[in-house]
């Protein structure tokens, strides 16, 4: 389990070109020509986890766990199925926010511009690393759970149309629009194309 320490406003955040270039540092903890981690250890945030290739499949969450490299939870086992199964090379996972929690109930009550700042750099960088960057929306109902999230992924579309971004779902979405969690997906589901902005304009983004 995560639990936040306190808000991130408390901390000395790792701008996201410091975390990447750390990231590309070579590592004791695990092998960075195999995964790309930033900030590259644990944390109160994280930017990116994934796997290197020229051809990823960008997963969006709400936000991020406890998992690492060498030690994926059952969500992110689930997203590399996936994206192998879709015919991609690599996995990233990203999220709409960068706060660590296991309990999303849990997540800071106001948006922390600085650190959403960074974090809108982290998805621009993750979608110049293919020409035709793919995006499957994943984050299921939690994005009700603050209101500044839908703020957030407004923020991420922009960006995703200036840089060509594709987005997809996988699954069946609910009742309410929203596309579905990773967790408890067939391995060989494939991608679904997915209007994020006919989404965020119904949810009031």
């Amino acid at each position: 389990m995560h639990i936040p320490n306190g808000t991130t406003a408390q901390l000395e955040l790792v701008t996201f070109s410091q975390a990447l270039k750390a990231a590309d540092t070579p590592n004791p903890d695990y092998d960075i020509s195999k995964w790309i981690y930033a900030p590259n250890f644990y944390s109160e945030y994280r930017y990116i986890l994934g796997t290197r290739g020229k051809n990823p499949l960008i997963c969006i969450g709400i936000n991020p766990s406890t998992a690492r490299p060498d030690d994926l939870d059952n969500t992110l086992k689930s997203v590399e199925r996936i994206a192998l199964g879709n015919g991609f090379d690599s996995f990233i996972m990203f999220n709409v926010y960068a706060q660590r929690a296991t309990d999303p109930d849990a997540m800071e009550l106001k948006c922390n511009t600085l650190l959403h700042k960074e974090n809108l750099e982290a998805f621009r960088y993750v979608l110049s690393i293919s020409q035709r960057p793919c995006v499957w929306a994943a984050w299921g109902t939690i994005i009700e759970k603050r209101d500044y999230l839908p703020a957030c992924l407004k923020d991420m579309l922009a960006i995703g149309e200036e840089l060509g971004a594709t987005w997809y779902c996988v699954g069946a979405v609910s009742k309410k629009g929203h596309p579905h969690h990773p967790l408890y997906l067939r391995k060989d589901e494939k991608l679904k194309p997915f209007d994020v902005q006919d989404y965020l304009s119904k949810l009031g983004g």
